[in-house]
């Protein structure tokens, strides 16, 4: 049986997260979305830590976000995330976002990101322990299901 999305990162809705509807501003999606790519970045050993050390880093060059229910203030979050494919450059990966307390999706992040030299700056390939534990996860979430929100494209559908 293939392991499951990555499970690292959990936060609760805060008040200053609210906006005039009652709950939790599309800002806000984003920010928790991004702090899960910075889990998953620092489980591939590619994050803060990396960045100071290396000077490399890693760009988001294309997201996607989907909304599927309103979160209210005080709810706990939790974000999984999938790791779809990758080459010697590039990262797209798939973060879920659910309500803690019912375990709804709530929201679906699809990011693409590239690795990059910061003095260039120019795009250059991951270092060979990124690109081990890149293909340690790829190949953990290999046989994973697609999920249905990936690719999405946007626009209004017409009868």
């Amino acid at each position: 049986m293939p392991a499951g999305p990555l499970d690292l990162y959990r936060t609760r809705v805060e008040p200053q997260w609210i906006d005039y509807n009652g709950h939790m501003n599309l800002a806000y999606y984003v920010l928790v979305f991004d702090k899960a790519t910075d889990a998953l970045l620092d489980r591939l050993g590619l994050g803060e830590a990396y960045r100071r050390a290396s000077d490399h880093s890693t760009f988001v060059l294309e997201a996607h976000l989907t909304y599927e229910r309103e979160v209210k203030e005080g709810a706990g979050l939790r974000v999984t995330t999938q790791l779809i494919d990758a080459d010697e450059k590039r990262l797209h990966f798939f973060h879920r976002m659910y309500d803690a307390g019912s375990g709804d999706q709530v929201a679906t992040n699809e990011l693409l990101s590239l690795h990059v030299a910061l003095a260039a700056p120019r795009a250059v390939p991951f270092p060979p322990e990124g690109q081990a534990a890149i293909a340690a996860l790829l190949a953990d979430h290999r046989d994973l299901p697609r999920p249905a929100q990936l690719g999405h494209v946007i626009g209004i559908r017409r009868k």
